[in-house]
């Protein structure tokens, strides 16, 4: 088994991070003696945030990090992240529920996006103040609460101020990974961080997958109570099982250091907008694709579980996810190239679905497998490009400002992309700005080459072997995963010159 690593060079008041068992049991005990609702609510966050004895973080016999810890945090990341696509396959039957048009009803996933990237600045940043543990079960906790409303509310605007809400606070899966790579040792860290990336991947599938195939025999609301039974039951297990690791920065430097992060870096910053532009196009996808298969003007009208099935593709993206990682990117070295493949695999794809779409569903199909594909392979090449910039930089701030641009792209995505179907000309209209986008991304990795240390040209060649090689060990970018491997704070990471 692994001890855990520490995350990184973080301070704490003393070696032992949790409250004894009693001060928890004084607290409570002075919380009984008083009345009223306010009583209750201490009482609950007072059990909520008890740190039980075995879950205490301490810095001279740290507790185990273990397999089954792996698959919790996987499980956790995965049953969270669904919050956020439940409503996909179903929005027609949304709109119908809720006696609105597409465009209202594509509010709810824009609102989600939207609710997703502010948690990203408001919330993940935390990670650098205060201890993971409480953090996590307290969006867990809040989540569910609301969670309840979206499960019983009739009032459409009441659904999409609980759908935002509730995004802010479901960012666990992005929590997840930079957490585990943190705490897997070094020998182990590939496999860990893929098992938490695939969790994540497996989330997204089976929520549209059952999501559609529910709705089809039953009310879309069973979707929605089986989603805060998931959210419940994560909690739990978390609680009993999650150890409270330490925490180090103040948070408006976190979020400072974000800004500096952008204006250091010309990499991140041309990440961040191919990113954007990648987003776009697949939220575009997923949200009209809805429209596209049920929509009686096309030659389909599916019901919603057939609707649901379509997201039986994402299983590509477990599956070959390695094959990307090891074969495809780690093959190109650089990860520039990478992305510039994967772009055009995307706009390839994104042409074919948007030209036979409206005719044959062999279009949706084949650009939902070429995008899933190029979704992967563009996200990997990312990490390897980003995480390794500033070796001292904390994995959250260097997570958070990349996902959070990400993230708006998804919700321009979908909201343009849902405007443009309903308003200009359905499918093919709004395949036309997922296409622009991508030619954007192009243009974007064109500017900029793989060696340039300014903001634009191509200094430094445009040569394969002549670059930073990413290693698979400490202190560099894990090949399949692409996210960033700390080793011990004293060292810097060292340009490798890959021989012929």
């Amino acid at each position: 088994m692994n001890e855990m690593q520490p995350l990184s060079p973080r301070k704490t008041a003393s070696t032992q991070i949790g409250t004894s068992p009693s001060k928890d049991l004084a607290a409570t005990s002075n919380s009984d003696n008083s009345d009223g609702p306010s009583s209750v609510s201490s009482r609950i966050l007072a059990i909520i945030f008890f740190v039980p004895p075995w879950c205490r973080w301490d810095a001279a016999n740290p507790p185990k990090f273990r397999t089954w810890h792996n698959v919790l945090f996987a499980l956790a990341g995965g049953c969270t992240v669904a919050n956020l696509y439940y409503n996909h396959p179903i929005l027609n039957v949304l709109a119908q529920d809720f006696h609105t048009s597409q465009a209202g009803v594509s509010k709810i996933p824009t609102l989600m996006q939207a609710g997703y990237a502010t948690g990203l600045v408001l919330i993940l940043p935390l990670g650098d103040m205060m201890p993971i543990r409480p953090i996590t079960l307290g969006c867990i906790g809040f989540t569910a609460i609301l969670w309840i409303g979206l499960c019983t509310t009739n009032i459409f605007p009441s659904f999409l101020a609980l759908s935002y809400i509730t995004a802010i606070t479901t960012v666990t899966p992005q929590i997840m990974l930079p957490l585990v790579a943190g705490l897997a040792s070094p020998e182990n860290r590939a496999v860990s961080i893929a098992m938490v990336s695939s969790g994540n991947a497996l989330g997204i599938v089976i929520a549209r997958i059952t999501s559609g195939v529910v709705t089809s025999f039953i009310s879309w609301r069973y979707i929605y109570w089986l989603g805060l039974g998931l959210q419940v039951m994560i909690l739990v297990l978390l609680w009993l099982f999650m150890p409270n690791y330490p925490f180090g920065k103040s948070y408006m430097d976190a979020l400072w250091t974000m800004v500096l992060l952008l204006r250091k870096h010309a990499i991140l910053v041309q990440c961040c907008i191919m990113s954007l532009c990648t987003s776009v196009t697949f939220t575009c996808y997923w949200t009209t694709l809805t429209f596209l298969l049920s929509s009686p003007q096309y030659p389909y009208s599916l019901p919603p579980y057939k609707i649901g099935l379509f997201g039986l593709i994402g299983i590509t993206s477990i599956v070959l996810n390695p094959f990307y990682g090891k074969y495809v990117v780690g093959k190109l070295r650089v990860p520039l190239y990478a992305i510039v493949l994967g772009l055009c695999i995307n706009l390839v794809g994104t042409i074919i679905g948007t030209v036979v779409g409206p005719i044959s569903i062999a279009g949706p199909i084949i650009q939902g497998l070429l995008l899933d594909a190029s979704f992967q392979i563009v996200g990997i090449a990312h990490r390897m490009a980003i995480y390794y910039v500033e070796p001292g930089a904390s994995r959250n701030r260097i997570n958070t400002a990349f996902m959070l641009v990400t993230f708006f792209g998804q919700i321009m995505g979908t909201s343009a992309g849902n405007k443009i179907y309903e308003t200009y000309g359905g499918w093919r209209a709004s395949g036309a700005l997922s296409i622009g986008a991508l030619v954007f991304a192009l243009f974007i990795a064109g500017i900029r080459g793989p060696h340039e240390k300014r903001w634009v040209g191509w200094g430094g060649g445009w040569g394969v072997k002549d670059t930073k090689e990413v290693e698979e060990d400490a202190g560099r970018v894990d090949i399949e995963s692409g996210v960033y491997i700390e080793e011990d704070n004293s060292r810097e990471s060292e340009e490798v010159t890959v021989q012929s």
